[in-house]
């Protein structure tokens, strides 16, 4: 097993990935690689918190010229992990998290086997209530490809190093297994 200080958090809309992040930050010496993406902000982000925002046309560009150590288009968006991002990490040596879905997973450890990657999944009931409580008014083809999504990312589990159901209620618990997992693959913290 390979000791990294890079760990992807991954799965379908719905199943808590910011909320874990939000709580690794209140118990270890954690911080975020910063995905860019090409949409609009959403209430309460910001530049740089969760993402790098730039245009579509800025976006492309940055593909053109080769600076995405990952990147992929997702709800009619990009979104990307630049390699200015990835080389900050393996300098730092500090734990580092990244959001991502599948496909930026097979990329990563095609380029980087080492990243540990964890997919947090929640049973479909529960992402639904939580897609609607989390947006007030979704599209109704975004949810219904949000669903089609978890379906697919099922299909999808061996690529992963590990897999976290999220229960409804029991956020601290799933922390704790992300926690675990951090202190198991080298991530050194007091």
């Amino acid at each position: 097993m390979r000791k990294t200080n890079i760990f992807i958090i991954s799965g379908p809309s719905g199943v808590g990935k910011d909320s874990i992040i939000k709580g690794l930050k209140k118990v270890i010496p954690v911080k975020q690689l910063v995905t860019t993406v090409s949409r609009l902000m959403r209430q309460g982000e910001k530049q740089g918190k969760p993402y790098y925002f730039i245009t579509r046309k800025e976006f492309i560009k940055k593909i053109k010229q080769n600076e995405f150590f990952e990147y992929n288009e997702h709800y009619s968006n990009y979104y990307g992990l630049t390699w200015e991002e990835i080389n900050k990490a393996k300098e730092k040596k500090e734990i580092r998290f990244w959001q991502t879905e599948y496909h930026g997973v097979i990329a990563a450890k095609k380029r980087l086997p080492e990243i540990c990657a964890i997919f947090i999944d929640s049973p479909l009931e529960v992402l639904v209530k939580r897609m609607k409580r989390r947006e007030k008014k979704i599209d109704e083809k975004i949810f219904k490809q949000r669903i089609h999504d978890v379906k697919i990312w099922i299909k999808h589990l061996d690529i992963y190093d590990y897999v976290i159901e999220n229960k409804e209620g029991k956020l601290d618990e799933t922390i704790k297994k992300v926690v675990n997992i951090i202190k198991k693959r080298g991530g050194k913290f007091s």
